[in-house]
């Protein structure tokens, strides 16, 4: 009797079930290092915090960023935090260490794994912290939507949601196909962090930026569409689907992207022992 119908059903079950495992396993490690696990929520929300008092010194002089007004940046901010926690929690410990599995020889051990290998060295760990800081992006947003009087419908929401993962896929792709250069240079920890250093773009207005570093950072490192499209579906600033559009198509680019460049740099590592 032909299987096929169900090799699919029952090879997603197996992935969530190493999933869940690499949960539990993420918990334990967690709880055994509380006053880290609560010292890092708290520099994340003071860091928040120091981000919107900065806007709210600005507007103290003004009273928009181009079409943006005060509330509506304090929106942006929150979703680029939802937005940077949400990577946080599932990939940014996970890419930021592949440069060690190389380094030491742990990789050879992953790669024997009966599992796709991409998948285990992405989602292994779980800063379960972001998740903390992820809610207090929400609540964020939710104030900011209170003081701007919108009332967005289901469907607003869910594109807002969809649109997120876009922007995180794309977090996650960029990050990981940069620390692929680990195969290259062994080290490739600066790199990394330096693209996370960038995040910070996502916070600000688009239409604050012109010329070659709007287009840089638009098309090539697609930074400001990251959270400024959610943002402007949420807050009705859209005068048309094509940033939607350009959002999701960047997204799939840069993951077909990274995966090249993972397949491309699999093929040179040799294992430690060789």
């Amino acid at each position: 009797m032909d299987n096929t119908p169900t090799q699919k059903p029952n090879s997603l079950r197996r992935y969530l079930g190493i999933y869940g495992a690499l949960w539990k396993n993420s918990v334990a490690r967690e709880m055994s290092f509380k006053s880290n696990f609560l010292l890092w929520i708290f520099v994340e929300i003071l860091w928040f915090g120091l981000q919107l008092s900065f806007i709210g010194v600005i507007y103290l002089h003004t009273d928009h960023i181009a079409s943006w007004t005060k509330w509506e940046v304090v929106l942006l901010i929150g979703a680029s935090q939802f937005i940077q926690q949400l990577f946080q929690s599932f990939f940014l410990v996970n890419c930021t260490q592949l440069s060690e599995l190389v380094r030491t020889g742990k990789l050879d051990f992953l790669l024997l794994l009966p599992v796709n290998t991409r998948f285990i060295i992405s989602l292994r760990q779980v800063d379960l912290g972001a998740y903390v800081n992820a809610a207090s992006a929400v609540l964020v947003m939710a104030f900011a939507a209170a003081k701007l009087h919108l009332s967005p419908s289901a469907g607003q929401i869910i594109g807002f949601l969809v649109l997120c993962v876009a922007g995180i896929l794309i977090h996650y792709s960029l990050m990981f196909l940069l620390a692929t250069i680990s195969f290259w240079t062994v080290r490739a920890q600066g790199i990394v962090w330096g693209y996370y250093n960038l995040f910070n773009i996502a916070r600000m207005p688009d239409e604050a930026f012109r010329g070659l570093f709007r287009a840089v950072f638009t098309f090539a490192i697609p930074m400001l569409l990251i959270s400024n499209v959610p943002v402007r579906l949420l807050a009705d600033k859209l005068s048309s689907p094509l940033p939607i559009l350009t959002l999701i198509a960047m997204s799939v680019v840069c993951l077909l992207v990274s995966e090249w460049g993972w397949r491309t740099s699999l093929r040179r590592y040799t294992s430690a022992s060789s």
